[in-house]
């Protein structure tokens, strides 16, 4: 049984340095790189969550901590794909046209990446079609949008009925997010899911990929 308090401590406290050297060690130990996400990354990164939902931790921490995942996956994504490892699920994120905010779904990134996702990130001011063409080119069970601004959440509706005219809106689960959506506004434009936050991404993510 590997002792992986090290790792779980550093990626709380969103040392990145000390998350890595966790994280090699384990690997050069024998344990299998699913297992060092689901024993150890994703614990973390749920403590992350709970403590930013119970506000003890605000968006600096989360992003260190975040970053401190994103440094770990980078050594194991070759790791998992060498070994054949099913991901629970793929992700398609991006911040939707016009819109330039990317905090946010950095985290939502590193929170699903943490919680065992293989995430595809689009970047910001994405346009309709690229989502399109980006689910067209892989096999992807969830979309996520973000949009920090009222002026751009209109992009989430026009692409939603971008995949809806393409013919593939149901192949996939697309869910929004952002400061300015709300549950309502979600259902309105057609969404399958909605998350108020970072932390709680996952859980929807893994309701929707195996709905």
């Amino acid at each position: 049984m590997h002792d992986l308090s090290a790792l779980r401590k550093a990626v709380i406290e969103g040392e990145a340095a000390a998350s890595v050297a966790a994280a090699r060690r384990a690997l050069d130990e024998g344990m299998a790189p699913l297992d060092l996400i689901s024993q150890g990354v994703s614990p973390a990164m749920a403590e992350v969550g709970s403590l930013f939902e119970e506000g003890e931790y605000f968006v600096p921490e989360l992003l260190m901590s975040a970053r401190a995942t994103k440094e770990i996956f980078q050594i194991i994504r070759p790791l998992l794909v060498a070994s054949g490892a099913e991901p629970a699920g793929h992700v398609i994120l991006g911040t939707v046209q016009g819109d330039l905010h990317d905090i946010g779904k950095n985290l939502v990134a590193a929170m699903l990446e943490g919680g065992g996702f293989e995430v595809t990130d689009l970047g910001v001011d994405v346009a309709p079609e690229v989502f399109v063409d980006a689910v067209r080119k892989k096999q992807v069970q969830i979309v996520g949008l973000s949009a920090l601004l009222t002026t751009t959440m209109p992009a989430m509706k026009k692409t939603i009925e971008a995949f809806r005219e393409a013919g593939i809106r149901e192949q996939v689960k697309i869910i929004v997010g952002g400061a300015p959506v709300t549950k309502n506004y979600a259902e309105s434009i057609g969404a399958d899911g909605y998350s108020e936050n970072a932390a709680a991404s996952v859980d929807l993510a893994r309701r929707l990929a195996t709905a």
